[in-house]
């Protein structure tokens, strides 16, 4: 649809329906229908990332240097403040629906304000590809190295807390401490990721990407406790902070397929992370230990630098 619409016109679609679902939800009254409006709900958001991922890309074009790290720093802050309104709005018990309402109205006052700063890209002879187009080599290779950050990611997201108080032992208070430093530096990463992409190039800041990734994880498996783990978990959000930035604008740069559907391809691999490292995470654990879940994990950093280092997108 990119390809042949423009991500504009995409994610002007898709932004309000990716709103206006968000106000349904809390009138799904059954199982089948709240499956429905989660379904429907996360098709408008994948949606939304590839139209404007794309249009990251387009953006990358113009300015002729790095930008898409910034952008997804943006995300992250988008998430914080998600998280401030949400706790806010629990504080003063709104209804659920009050306060989907009221991201609604967030949402539509951005978007209609800020709509004209989006590019009016136009598919040129040729760029339109119909079907489906069968991804090749350079994109498969990349999305699983998306996958390998995106698992990561995802394993952080919902395993941090539940790692320091079953294998740290933290005091109740403190166990949100690793997840709050993991995504304080993944944060922060991305808004710094740029300069130094510009200085080291792609390849060298995906290397380090991985080997950060991995080497965070096998120092919290190793040691245990509450400060060297908190410290770990900042590794771990440092090394995933450029990993699908980086991997998105190589993928959008790809000089036989167009970005959208490049990015589309990669997205798809990448997501998969997400589906399915917690779960993978979560089975290894009952069988043995979440500790080794972790060193799976581990390993996963230390595979996406040496793909990274063979891969010869990033040598041309």
């Amino acid at each position: 649809m990119v390809a042949t619409y423009g991500s504009k016109n995409i994610f002007k679609v898709g932004i309000l329906c990716y709103a206006m679902m968000l106000v349904v939800i809390p009138f799904a009254n059954s199982f089948w229908s709240l499956a429905v409006v989660l379904t429907l709900f996360g098709i408008c958001s994948n949606t939304c990332n590839i139209a404007i991922n794309t249009q990251g890309v387009d953006v990358e074009k113009i300015y002729n240097r790095s930008i898409m790290s910034s952008f997804h720093g943006a995300w992250s802050l988008a998430g914080f403040i998600g998280a401030l309104i949400g706790l806010i709005i629990m504080s003063l018990q709104v209804d659920i629906i009050t306060h989907f309402v009221l991201i609604f109205i967030i949402i539509l006052l951005l978007f209609f304000t800020q709509k004209k700063f989006l590019l009016d890209y136009k598919p040129v002879e040729g760029d339109k590809e119909k079907g489906f187009v069968k991804p090749d080599k350079v994109l498969i290779q990349l999305g699983i190295i998306g996958f390998l950050g995106m698992a990561t990611e995802g394993t952080m997201f919902d395993w941090s807390g539940v790692y320091f108080h079953e294998i740290v032992k933290a005091p109740e208070k403190w166990t949100t401490l690793g997840y709050a430093a993991f995504m304080v530096t993944m944060a922060s990463g991305r808004f710094v990721g740029d300069r130094f992409i510009e200085r080291f190039g792609k390849q060298r800041i995906l290397q380090f990407s991985g080997i950060l990734m991995g080497s965070g994880l096998l120092i919290s498996v190793f040691f245990p406790s509450l400060i060297v783990c908190t410290m770990a978990f900042m590794l771990v959000g440092l090394g995933v902070a450029c990993t699908v930035p980086t991997v998105y604008s190589v993928a959008g740069q790809h000089k036989t397929i167009n970005s959208g559907v490049a990015l589309a391809m990669v997205s798809s691999i990448s997501f998969l992370g997400f589906l399915m490292g917690p779960p993978l995470i979560g089975y290894i654990a009952e069988l043995f230990d979440l500790r080794y879940s972790y060193a799976l994990f581990a390993i996963f950093g230390f595979i996406l630098s040496a793909m990274v280092g063979h891969m010869k997108i990033f040598k041309s």
